[in-house]
């Protein structure tokens, strides 16, 4: 490529986990109260998985199941805080900085507005960013389909890079 084009790159993640009673409720790094959190190998953090892979797509390497399989103990109940800090350090490996993330999570429960600032304070730190590189939002399903019903938690994200 061109020195003067810049190398920019854009990455889709998605992730959904069902809930499951007496789990650990944690979304981008924040624990909720609740009886019920979601059910996963890791800490099943789908907000964290999504941006994992957001950024994974957007250097052009394999998703998240790939480098940390769900079937390998040394990740069972890990805290998806120390997946994206290993994503990270990926990307800074292969002269990738991140310009932006921005994800979404699709819930009828837990209601997270509260909790947002606190999320985005632990991405920003596991990504090695500033807390304004993070956008994190939540919708509702509109009681639609097995989102709607609050059978699980969905998310989205979206991730710009540039090589460096």
């Amino acid at each position: 490529m061109s020195n003067n084009i810049p190398n920019i790159r854009v990455g889709q993640g998605y992730d959904i986990h069902p809930f499951k009673d007496g789990r650990p409720m944690v979304l981008g790094g924040v624990t909720f109260e609740t009886p019920y959190g979601l059910d996963g190998h890791s800490d099943a953090d789908v907000l964290t998985h999504a941006i994992c892979d957001a950024l994974l797509g957007a250097a052009g390497l394999a998703d998240i199941g790939h480098f940390f399989p769900n079937d390998d103990p040394k990740y069972k109940g890990i805290n998806s805080q120390e997946l994206l800090k290993e994503v990270a350090k990926s990307l800074k490996e292969r002269s990738f900085i991140i310009g932006n993330i921005d994800a979404m999570l699709i819930a009828e429960k837990p209601k997270i507005a509260g909790s947002i600032d606190q999320m985005k304070s632990h991405i920003a730190a596991s990504a090695n960013i500033e807390t304004d590189q993070i956008g994190v939002k939540a919708t509702t399903n509109e009681k639609l389909g097995s989102l709607g019903r609050a059978e699980g938690i969905a998310a989205l994200a979206t991730a710009l890079i540039m090589k460096i």
